[in-house]
């Protein structure tokens, strides 16, 4: 079965960057818009970010613009986040995802649904610290 495997995560203080790997044995990216997703403690998934597989374009949530950026090895078919100046608020669990309709990231694709993603992981957990 088809798995993210998310890594990369810890306890940073606030100010600090952590950079994420995203991984799927067997998944070819190129085939999928994906996703980086995180969930913090009594709320609900939000997304982060979004690229498209058509061109490589990385689209983000206001909230991390200009502080995250996301990169990939399409040889390696490994992706990454990469967080700088994180923020308290950025603590949770971070997930990456495949778009299984979509290769170019549509306009929901930071609003959500998320009905679309699929290939979950167990996420990598982030922790910043005041």
């Amino acid at each position: 079965e088809v798995r993210f495997v998310e890594s990369g995560g810890g306890l940073v203080q606030a100010g600090g960057s952590l950079r994420l790997h995203c991984a799927a044995p067997g998944l070819t990216f190129r085939d999928y818009a994906i996703g980086w997703f995180r969930q913090a403690p009594g709320k609900e998934r939000e997304a982060v970010s979004c690229t498209s597989a058509t061109d490589g374009t990385s689209y983000y949530v206001d909230s991390v613009k200009g502080r995250f950026t996301v990169s990939s090895d399409g040889a390696a078919n490994t992706m990454y986040l990469q967080m700088n100046s994180l923020k308290p608020e950025d603590t949770a669990v971070y997930y990456c995802a495949a778009d299984l309709e979509r290769r170019r990231c549509h306009g929901t694709a930071l609003t959500g649904p998320f009905y679309r993603y699929a290939y979950w992981g167990q996420g990598t957990q982030v922790t910043v610290s005041s």
